[in-house]
């Protein structure tokens, strides 16, 4: 299968801003992704927005003509609902149609306005909408409820410790720090962790991502169109998507994310790849425990050791694999319908060594991660450069 390109990328800072609404950051992304390569809003031959609940958060559906037509793209264009992996799903609808042959080139774009909700509760709806409405929502489990079963269950069955995951928010926040389009960029101690109050018990506050605003957008065409757009693309060599069932209760082992097994080895097949040749991965880290956790099922440590290399320091920067250099959802901001794009647009810019004080050295080969719900869907992607 030929690969598909990326040439093109562009976002906002992520954070929480009150003063602008949904189609105005949305417009800045597009406006950066299409002034960051050599095209013409003419060739884009099909849009696709990634967003989860803009409905709840903004009163507000039909995005794709909301988005489209209104920043200079006047291409048809979809809107791809997965939950936080709307923006990943996004992406991978971009390749189908690419590799069909309906476009030449595309525009994926992500985008979640969450602060337009002023009461936190109504924000935490919202949110557990992608878990069983019946059978969790309805019971009164939100999401930070739902990983901390994942979490407890994780400690039980394998003996992980509150440092060991308190240390993944702790290298995430100092990998934050080094991003300046980060939410947060100021670094935390273990302590800061640790003594934080509980949200949800073993979950503490630092365990948690932020609520956040933010839009994102990638440019991708064939291969063999890439250079008349950048001399240095970025190639999508394999990709994985996985479903698996929503709720927690009717899974057979809820500290195993199958969909994250199948998207991997999808994934990591098509790109002819073992997790030994990774040197760097953006993986979906909502809370803690969910970093942990991919990391094993991805393949990168053995079952119950997600957290513990994250103690031992083998996920930092330039280590053995370095582990969300944006700062992951934890530090660099989690606005659900746009992470995937995010992680794919770090990918972008580490692979082409311009990701400054938190380049990766390593940066040969890139993953990106994205899940949505309690993970009950998951997309993986390989990149890698031309050369």
């Amino acid at each position: 299968m030929k690969k598909i390109a990326m040439v093109g990328v562009g976002n906002t800072k992520v954070g929480e801003w009150y003063e602008r609404d949904l189609r105005d950051l949305t417009d800045e992304a597009i406006a950066k992704a299409l002034s960051s390569t050599n095209i013409d809003p003419k060739e884009i031959g099909a849009t696709f927005v990634g967003s989860m609940s803009s409905g709840l958060f903004n009163q507000q559906e039909h995005l794709s003509a909301l988005i489209g037509p209104y920043s200079g793209v006047k291409a048809p264009a979809l809107r791809v609902e997965s939950a936080c992996a709307s923006g990943g799903n996004a992406f991978r609808v971009a390749m189908m149609a690419l590799h069909a042959g309906y476009c030449d080139t595309a525009l994926v774009v992500g985008v979640e306005k969450m602060t337009d909700l002023i009461d936190i509760s109504d924000v935490t709806t919202a949110l557990g909408t992608a878990a069983d409405g019946e059978w969790e929502l309805g019971a009164g489990a939100t999401f930070p409820a739902l990983f901390a079963l994942m979490m407890r269950a994780h400690m039980h069955k394998y003996g992980s410790t509150l440092e060991e995951f308190a240390s993944i928010a702790v290298k995430n926040h100092h990998n934050g720090a080094l991003n300046p389009d980060a939410q947060f960029q100021r670094p935390i101690s273990m302590e800061t962790v640790m003594n934080s109050r509980v949200i949800a018990d073993p979950l503490r506050l630092f365990d948690c991502s932020p609520i956040s605003d933010g839009a994102a957008a990638v440019i991708l065409t064939r291969e063999d169109l890439a250079k008349k757009y950048t001399d240095d693309p970025i190639y999508v060599t394999g990709s994985g998507a996985g479903t698996d069932v929503i709720a927690l209760h009717n899974r057979k082992e809820i500290t195993t994310l199958e969909s994250v097994r199948k998207a991997t080895e999808t994934a990591f097949k098509m790109a002819k790849i073992q997790p030994k040749d990774v040197g760097l991965v953006e993986v979906h880290d909502c809370f803690t425990i969910a970093e942990a956790v991919a990391l094993e099922d991805m393949g990168f440590c053995k079952k119950g050791q997600g957290g513990k290399i994250s103690l031992e320091g083998e996920t930092a920067l330039n280590s053995t694999i370095s582990v969300n250099p944006s700062g992951g959802l934890k530090a660099k901001g989690h606005p659900v319908g746009a992470t995937g794009i995010y992680q794919t647009i770090e990918i972008f810019h580490q692979l082409r060594n311009e990701a400054g004080k938190r380049q990766v050295t390593n940066n040969k080969i890139g993953v990106t991660q994205n899940i949505g719900g309690s993970g009950a869907t998951c997309v993986v992607n390989v990149f890698s450069r031309g050369d």
